[in-house]
């Protein structure tokens, strides 16, 4: 049976039948060894094994022997919790559910998710497939953020005011970056570049604000189709949409970017919006801003200091790359984060999370 996983993890080496008799330990002890299990049985029972996964993964461990104490860096326990996360992912992605060609389910109890498998996934290539069932799980959570929305207080009063992402294009929920673009002064009205547009937000932000054209740009055509709908949903018709990489042809007043904010390197779509290996797109941004700035103009950096805390890039290295750009900062604009896990003490990240700080950063040619 064919495989199919969005963040391009292989198939499981081994896949065994699995049905409503398999407990749930037995059920762990085979996901943690990397053994998938494709279900037979009902869908719901499908669901509550899931669950029974989850909560054992989740467990603490039993108190080892006393060792003597070492504290990790922040780096190293940045490195760790991801390793975590990701063996948590690979045991939670083996109990396996099996597609139709049309994305049916041929399970008992099993809902019809057509719809929301032709928004992720496309048209079907007409053969069916096996794929994990949090990731299925994933694709119906995407669809009804979809069908809702998110609510963008900068755009205006509802309803005319939501954003609606597609599977695998990062929804706007941290809405400090939002408020930041809405708020910071504009250089000038005629032109500005938008740069990874995403869901095409503060676009419709920048147009809303009176910006008589934006340019805005993606290299993920999924993107750009859910920046398009948003747009039209809007009816903001001053935006231009263009794939490619970083920056479109000539130069503007205005060239606006909010990259991924931590250097690391992603495992899936979705987390090209969060990690940013090397951080090349924030460094190709600060390289090429000044060959498209117009002389007066303004490039804004939309940036969280997260990484900074993380151990993972330093301030005086944000600092130099800006300098080596021959450019100059021409102030900055600073916003408290205002997302849950600020405030949750058992996350393994939390001493950093509590410092983060997301900055506008204003740059101009050096003169």
């Amino acid at each position: 049976m064919n495989w199919r996983a969005e963040s391009g993890a292989p198939a499981p080496r081994r896949v065994v039948l699995a049905d409503d008799t398999l407990n749930a330990d037995a059920a762990y002890r085979l996901a943690c060894e990397g053994t998938g299990l494709l279900w037979q049985g009902d869908f719901h029972n499908a669901r509550q094994l899931l669950q029974a996964l989850v909560r054992r993964a989740d467990r603490k461990p039993r108190k080892a022997a006393k060792t003597p104490v070492t504290h990790p860096t922040a780096a190293q326990s940045f490195h760790l919790h991801r390793q975590a996360l990701g063996q948590r992912a690979r045991t939670l992605g083996m109990v396996l559910v099996p597609l139709n060609a049309d994305y049916s389910i041929p399970l008992r109890r099993a809902p019809d998710l057509r719809v929301a498998c032709q928004e992720a996934w496309g048209p079907s290539n007409g053969k069916g497939c096996m794929v994990s069932l949090r990731e299925l799980l994933g694709v119906v959570g995407a669809h009804e953020w979809r069908k809702k929305g998110v609510e963008i207080t900068a755009l205006g009063e509802p309803p005319n005011n939501r954003i609606h992402p597609y599977y695998g294009v990062f929804s706007p929920i941290r809405g400090e970056y939002v408020d930041l673009v809405a708020n910071t002064p504009l250089p000038d009205t005629q032109l500005a570049f938008d740069i990874g547009v995403g869901t095409g937000v503060l676009s419709a932000v920048l147009a809303r604000r009176g910006v008589r054209r934006v340019v805005a740009t993606d290299q993920d055509p999924r993107a750009l189709a859910c920046a398009r709908e948003n747009l039209q949903r809007l009816k903001v018709t001053q935006v231009e949409l263009l794939q490619t990489d970083l920056f479109p042809p000539g130069q503007a007043p205005l060239v606006v970017c909010n990259p991924p904010w931590v250097p690391a390197r992603p495992s899936s779509p979705i987390e090209h919006a969060v990690y940013d290996e090397g951080s090349r797109m924030l460094r190709g941004f600060l390289a090429g801003l000044r060959e498209h700035l117009t002389p007066q103009g303004e490039g804004w950096l939309i940036l969280s200091d997260l990484a900074e805390h993380l151990g993972l890039r330093s301030r005086e290295e944000l600092l130099d790359w800006i300098t080596q750009a021959d450019l100059q900062v021409l102030g900055r604009h600073d916003i408290r984060p205002r997302h849950s896990k600020v405030m949750d003490t058992s996350d393994p990240l939390h001493a950093a999370r509590a410092q983060e700080v997301t900055s506008l950063w204003r740059l101009g040619s050096a003169v």
